[in-house]
């Protein structure tokens, strides 16, 4: 696989003080806008079973969101972004089992691939930055998003990007620690907006997550509201 950022995350329900408590924090207001999403798989989500996660942001371009090494288990998630349009094809294709589709972008082997929309929806961000220590110049920069989908789900996200796998344990821990100053619940899982729009207006596909992750563990992605999937 090309070698793209490890995004290492946590998800969590932000309460009414959660942006006060960022500015206690020394954390800086970066921006806020307004995005859509859309996400695409096959039929049979082959994709989003092998835990890849693909995805066109509007003003943003192409996504591809693939599972990091295994590494510590816990509420976080780990996943390597690759975001240029050629690495993507090529996991695409591998994912896939398709041979070489040629030259192109992502748009061009859709088709040939049988890739279609399977979601869509706008999110308004509030997104926010900060570094827990000045003192130390390798501190990560962490970032916190809050986001409310226009189907009515909030959901945050404590998040650090690095480089190499040897960088993650400090990254998990800053978030962590973080989260914890937030008052997030140590154990909580917390679905994505994806798995939640599937919940609640494609069943058909949520539900086949479910069947194929019944017997063995789950993918990253899919940490559905009730802790159904893990």
């Amino acid at each position: 696989m090309a070698q793209g950022l490890i995004e290492v995350e946590r998800k969590f329900i932000p309460g009414p003080g959660t942006e006060e408590r960022l500015q206690e924090l020394g954390g800086i207001l970066e921006h806020h806008v307004t995005f859509q999403d859309i996400y695409y798989d096959t039929p049979e989500l082959s994709l989003m079973r092998a835990d890849h996660w693909l995805r066109q942001r509007q003003n943003s371009g192409w996504e591809l969101k693939c599972p990091g090494a295994a590494g510590v288990s816990g509420p976080h998630t780990k996943y390597v972004e690759l975001t240029a349009e050629p690495a993507i094809v090529a996991q695409l294709c591998e994912v896939l089992g398709a041979g070489v589709l040629g030259a192109g972008g992502v748009a061009a082997v859709l088709g040939p691939l049988k890739l279609q929309e399977v979601a869509s929806f706008v999110t308004k961000r509030r997104a926010w930055k900060l570094v827990l220590s000045r003192a130390n110049e390798e501190e990560p920069l962490l970032r916190v998003d809050l986001d409310t989908a226009d189907f009515g789900y909030a959901v945050g996200e404590v998040e650090a990007m690095v480089h190499e796998e040897a960088e993650v344990p400090a990254a998990l821990e800053k978030i962590n620690k973080l989260s914890s100053m937030l008052g997030v619940p140590a154990q909580e899982k917390v679905p994505a907006k994806l798995i939640v729009y599937l919940q609640r207006f494609r069943p058909q596909y949520y539900q086949r997550l479910l069947e194929v992750h019944s017997s063995r563990e789950k993918p990253q992605g899919t940490k559905d509201a009730d802790s159904s999937l893990g």
